[in-house]
């Protein structure tokens, strides 16, 4: 049974521990500015000019962001939620790339996914560092307020994780098969926690235990924890298992709570996870300033996808208490694909969290907004088949990412449909959602 609460889908099992515990931490209140003060100040140890280095030429050259081109709001507040792929739009600020492109980025850290849907629809957010599929559930009104929205790109690809509790892998449930056997032989209620029941990690989730014949709907109590609060809920026995982005999913194998059943790169390689996303009236209204944006962070991913040198010192900056707010070893092993299950495997995994390759993470993919609605279709969060590529196309602002993309010289794709392979053979390629939503042997009609 799924457990929504009102305001519709908002969040259960709120815990706040102390950082010093080593758990995850509450959220703490800073100033605006006060993060890229300290990011900047830091590197000034390296010199003015070593600084400017990790950024490359150019960082002066407001050409583009002139006359006609000017955006038309200066400043623009951006919502995240502490987790690691909020890097990018992280680093867009530290870097000053914002400036680059004549605005200025305000950065909200939010409490949960119902905080950041609410204040993108009354206009307290003007974007966000937001899941793909809450975008798609909010377009079309899926159990709550209903706004027009649009997808500016993506933010990154795979990265995260289902994390089983250490109890359950004790008992032998360290992979879907085995946590289906263990459901039939040992019979009570359990409970397994997603972070937005229209969001990516709940796709994940019902995705991977439906490929073992349990449905998520009927066979287990689903709920909506925020994401920094996974790991204390999973201490005090509030869940069985959980799905959810990184930092978190390594932070509960680091306090020995939990083991890594399977990564979200192996249910789909190189999959669609956050997007940069906002109300459609923002993007219509501020078109150039949507550009601007758009080419900020562009280059913010490109400069931590550049090295992995800069990959840690990325890590080393959000892991500040006004971001994650967690140990920077708990962030910079798997964002350099080094990855432990908790159980004494090791590996190097070349699908880790990507945030530009190339320019390959960012295009903004009609098929990828449409895998959503199928899943949403499927698992009953709607009642009838929308106009698939009709949605995505209202949605996805392709014209705004080609726009940017050029202008940095990043190619983009001919086709704005992709086919992917998933974890059961089966090849999504957006043709034909309907009879794709309806093809599944585990459902929820």
């Amino acid at each position: 049974m799924v457990k929504l609460f009102p305001p519709f889908l908002d969040e259960e099992f709120v815990v706040s521990e102390k950082k010093s515990t080593g758990s995850v931490p509450e959220v703490l209140p800073i100033a605006a500015d006060q993060p890229r003060r300290q990011f900047l100040k830091s590197g000034a140890t390296l010199g003015g000019a070593a600084l400017l280095s990790l950024v490359g030429p150019g960082l002066s050259n407001r050409a583009w962001a002139a006359g006609s081109d000017a955006p038309e709001k200066k400043e623009i507040k951006i919502g995240f939620i502490p987790l690691t792929d909020c890097a990018s739009v992280v680093m867009a600020s530290l870097l000053k790339f914002d400036e680059k492109y004549g605005i200025k980025i305000t950065l909200s850290k939010e409490s949960s996914w119902a905080s950041v849907r609410d204040k993108l629809v009354n206009g307290e957010l003007d974007a966000a560092h937001v899941l793909y599929g809450l975008v798609y559930g909010l377009h079309l009104g899926n159990g709550g307020p209903k706004k027009e929205m649009a997808v500016l790109m993506g933010l990154n690809q795979n990265g995260q994780a289902i994390t089983l509790s250490k109890k359950l892998a004790d008992k032998g449930a360290i992979d879907a098969a085995s946590l289906a056997k263990l459901m039939q032989t040992d019979k009570r209620e359990y409970t397994f926690a997603q972070t937005f029941p229209t969001g990516t990690h709940a796709m994940w989730l019902y995705y991977w235990l439906a490929s073992a014949g349990i449905n998520p709907m009927k066979e287990a109590k689903i709920v909506t924890v925020p994401p920094p609060q996974m790991v204390a809920n999973m201490r005090v026995g509030n869940m069985d298992g959980f799905c959810v982005g990184e930092p978190w999913n390594h932070r509960a194998i680091v306090d020995g709570i939990g083991i890594t059943a399977i990564t979200t790169q192996e249910i789909w390689k190189d999959h669609p996870e956050k997007v940069l996303g906002t109300t459609a009236e923002f993007a219509t209204r501020y078109p150039n300033s949507a550009r601007a944006l758009i080419m900020a962070v562009l280059e913010a991913g490109r400069w931590i996808d550049s090295s992995m040198s800069n990959r840690l010192k990325m890590a080393e900056a959000v892991s500040n208490t006004a971001y994650v707010n967690t140990s920077v070893d708990v962030i910079n092993q798997r964002i350099l694909g080094r990855y432990q299950n908790g159980m004494g495997r090791t590996w190097d995994d070349p699908n880790h969290m990507k945030f530009f390759n190339d320019g390959a993470v960012n295009f903004p993919y009609l098929s990828d907004g449409m895998w959503f609605l199928t899943q949403h279709k499927r698992w009953g969060l709607m009642k009838q088949d929308p106009d698939y590529l009709a949605v995505a196309k209202q949605i996805n602002r392709l014209d705004l990412y080609k726009e940017a993309a050029s202008q940095l010289k990043i190619s983009v794709p001919k086709d704005p449909m992709r086919a992917s392979k998933l974890m059961d053979g089966v090849v999504w390629d957006g043709k034909n959602p309907s009879a794709y939503a309806k093809s599944f042997k585990v459902f929820t009609a």
